[in-house]
């Protein structure tokens, strides 16, 4: 992976301003481009162009994905975002359609994805705890997992034909941060899942 496209999609409030996942956000772009990747970075929340977005969409190999989980979801600038721009890209730049054809009744709901071989990653940010998750006595989640809670975000990468990357979760950030820790855990997480940019040479060698 060369061309990494970073969209951090906090929608700040007057009492959650986003430092944590700016913070994170810049420590990718930062570590991501020592290792020898090529790095965009968008924000929903100050505005898009939708014609930008897709075109960074197709030049980029992976995306890593930051945000808060606000109410079990996505921030609302963010939904805005997906909701216009992934739209748009249904046109075949991101998808054909939703893949079905009434010529051939065996195409599948989701599988028009012209994205094939790109990776995604989600790196989220919680007010739960870790122990709240994978937990059937656990009064909320019930035992379902934190991509168990964000399956409606893997199925919109899915739905381009995307590969999903391990999800990276930094837990109680609001009563209990561990910052040093998780910005450790997540520079492993990134050196796991994008590791070094190959060079040309290297990628004719393999």
């Amino acid at each position: 992976m060369t061309n990494i496209l970073i969209i951090n999609g906090h929608q700040p409030y007057p009492s959650s301003q986003g430092r944590l996942n700016a913070a994170l956000v810049e420590r990718a772009r930062t570590h991501l481009e020592a290792l020898g990747h090529s790095v965009h970075v968008t924000e929903p929340a100050k505005g898009w162009d939708v014609e930008a977005e897709i075109a960074s969409h197709q030049w980029a190999d992976a995306i890593l994905l930051q945000f808060p989980v606000n109410w079990m979801g996505a921030p609302w600038s963010l939904k805005k975002y997906m909701d216009e721009v992934y739209s748009a890209g249904m046109d075949g730049r991101l998808a054909n359609g939703d893949g079905r054809s009434r010529e051939d009744a065996s195409r599948q709901y989701g599988s028009g994805g012209t994205l094939a071989g790109r990776k995604y990653m989600l790196s989220l940010t919680f007010n739960a705890p870790a122990s709240a998750f994978d937990d059937p006595a656990e009064y909320l989640f019930g035992g379902r997992s934190v991509d168990d809670l964000m399956w409606p975000q893997h199925m919109n990468f899915r739905f381009f034909g995307m590969e999903a990357l391990p999800t990276f979760a930094a837990y109680d950030v609001i009563k209990t941060p561990q910052v040093e820790a998780d910005f450790a855990r997540f520079t492993e997480y990134l050196n796991a899942a994008f590791g070094p940019a190959q060079t040309e040479a290297s990628r004719v060698a393999a």
